[in-house]
């Protein structure tokens, strides 16, 4: 009989993957890259621009649900294409949902954006 990891171990470990899954998102897909250096520039431009402690908290926000979203719609795509390697119409319908969340949560993202950034440029 092995022994069980304990409680906390188990939790370091589940970090642990969950890091090497964001270092792996970052590195292998465009759409994530593109969305980080996206983050990066917003940051900065909160930072110039001296946003308010609540707008920081609604920019991250959405920074995170895009790059989230991005992240559970690779991963919807990678088992699809691992279910079905070839041209399945249920499948590309499957592909083409999850990726319709990532272009709303991207959509609402520039909005709340432009609210955010409009009044401070002009």
């Amino acid at each position: 009989m092995t022994k069980k990891d304990s409680f906390i171990v188990n939790r370091l470990k589940s970090i642990g993957y969950a890091f090497k899954g964001a270092l792996l998102l970052l590195r292998t897909e465009a759409s994530i890259k593109i969305q980080f250096v996206i983050a990066l520039t917003l940051t900065f431009s909160g930072f110039y621009y001296e946003i308010s402690q609540t707008e920081w908290v609604i920019q991250l926000l959405c920074i995170g649900m895009v790059m989230s979203i991005e992240g559970v719609n690779t991963a919807i795509e990678a088992i699809a294409d691992f279910i079905h390697p070839e041209h399945h119409n249920k499948i590309g319908l499957i592909k083409d949902i999850a990726a319709g969340a990532v272009f709303i949560a991207s959509i609402f993202a520039i909005i709340i954006g432009f609210i955010i950034y409009i009044p401070k440029i002009f």
